[in-house]
């Protein structure tokens, strides 16, 4: 697509925001508003105002070097660990704005879990590995600690699967286990919202399809946020749709709307492209 076109649309034609017909939009569970993110004269988010809905899969979706990532590492102040990121503008989660607070930082991160492209277990084993979520939290008891090991394995599907070698390494695992393991030791720490950072893309299909089923459970307690550029995942697991490109948000809404009736050039390009 031409940048003189892109431009043009962007200049000319507001954001669209639409939600489906009679259905009653969910209070947002976290607010962006004029969110910008420079690396140096790269501008790489560009005033993002988002809100995302309470107990929903909103899918961040666009073609790679979009902004996607960027955006969701805002959302826990993980641009915090890059220096030459300079971040302006609200965050509120809970009415609490966490990109201007001097609440610690780590404690405001136990309200978003994290699972990453590629699973990342801690170098001990499986039961140690979600102890250590729980320990987060302030629990010390052993018999409760124990408890809740069990709960959050069940909660990802992976007790029946482990619960005979809890003490084995957790590298030990297949990479897709090693995903739901990381996935239930975020969810240890009681978070509001997952963030997940294209979580499927290193499994098989078998693995893909287990975490696609454990996200669409996984929503009646948490609010879940998928960056994506796999418009088939996208198709099959959101509630929320926002598309971006060139580091803004271009079309955001309903997925039936969107999908089936873009409005920008930019997201019909995607579209057939991703079909």
């Amino acid at each position: 697509m031409a940048m003189e076109t892109f431009v043009t649309e962007t200049l000319t034609r507001p954001i669209r925001r639409i939600s489906e017909p009679k259905e009653e939009t969910p209070s947002p569970i976290l607010r962006i508003r004029n969110l910008n993110v420079r690396a140096g004269n790269h501008h790489i988010l560009k005033n993002i105002n988002l809100d995302i809905p309470k107990n929903k899969i909103t899918i961040l979706l666009g073609p790679s070097g979009c902004g996607k990532t960027t955006l969701l590492k805002s959302m826990n102040k993980l641009t915090d660990l890059y220096r030459e990121l300079k971040v302006s503008g609200n965050i509120f989660i809970e009415n609490e704005d966490i990109l201007n607070t001097s609440k610690n930082i780590p404690l405001l991160r136990q309200k978003m879990g994290l699972l990453s492209q590629k699973p990342y277990p801690l170098p001990v084993s499986i039961y140690k590995n979600i102890a250590y979520g729980i320990k987060l939290k302030g629990v010390s008891d052993k018999k409760l600690i124990g408890y809740n090991v069990e709960k959050k394995l069940r909660e990802v599907g992976l007790w029946d699967e482990v619960k005979d070698r809890l003490n084995s390494p957790a590298d030990n695992l297949s990479i897709g286990q090693q995903q739901r393991l990381c996935l239930a030791r975020g969810l240890a720490v009681k978070p509001s919202i997952i963030l997940a950072d294209e979580p499927t893309s290193a499994l098989d299909p078998v693995s893909s399809k287990i975490i696609e089923n454990l996200f669409r459970e996984l929503k009646k307690k948490y609010t879940i946020i998928l960056v994506t550029h796999v418009l088939r995942q996208a198709k099959r697991l959101a509630d929320h749709v926002v598309f971006m490109n060139y580091g803004q948000i271009i079309e955001e809404g309903a997925p039936k709307i969107l999908f089936n009736n873009p409005e920008t050039s930019q997201m019909k390009e995607y579209i057939i492209e991703g079909n």
